[in-house]
């Protein structure tokens, strides 16, 4: 168990836009099986277009998450997902996401998690490496 004292923040993976935390509650994201993880998000954070590859079920578990879906980011054509909000979206569905407030989010899902860009550009690893 873990109360919310307890939980550990890291920067979270290069897979994300700086300024992103996590935390592992359980199992390995990065490995195949099930877990899960939250993520904390500054005020105004944004996630480009991108999808997964795997389920991903997401709960709000505090601020609101906007959420779109597509393939070009559209600050105007996102549903604002307050706190307590579940969701889930199913392998390939395009989506972005902005946050207001401070916002974490819990997800479960069963790893490897990967996020994968529409736009290359959009892709905070691919800058790291040029």
């Amino acid at each position: 168990m873990y109360l919310p004292s307890e939980i550990q923040w890291k920067d979270a993976s290069n897979s994300l836009p700086p300024g992103a935390k996590m935390a592992v509650l359980d199992g390995d994201p990065t490995k195949d099986g099930p877990f899960c993880m939250r993520l904390k998000f500054p005020d105004g954070y944004k996630v480009m277009p991108h999808w997964h590859p795997k389920t991903e079920r997401v709960t709000v578990i505090s601020g609101t998450l906007n959420l779109g879906f597509g393939d070009t980011f559209d600050k105007d054509a996102t549903h604002a997902l307050p706190t307590g909000t579940y969701g889930y979206w199913t392998p390939g569905v395009r989506h972005f996401a902005w946050t207001q407030g401070e916002t974490i989010l819990q997800l479960n899902g069963i790893g490897p998690w990967q996020i994968i860009y529409v736009n290359a550009v959009d892709d905070p690893r691919k800058a790291k490496a040029e």
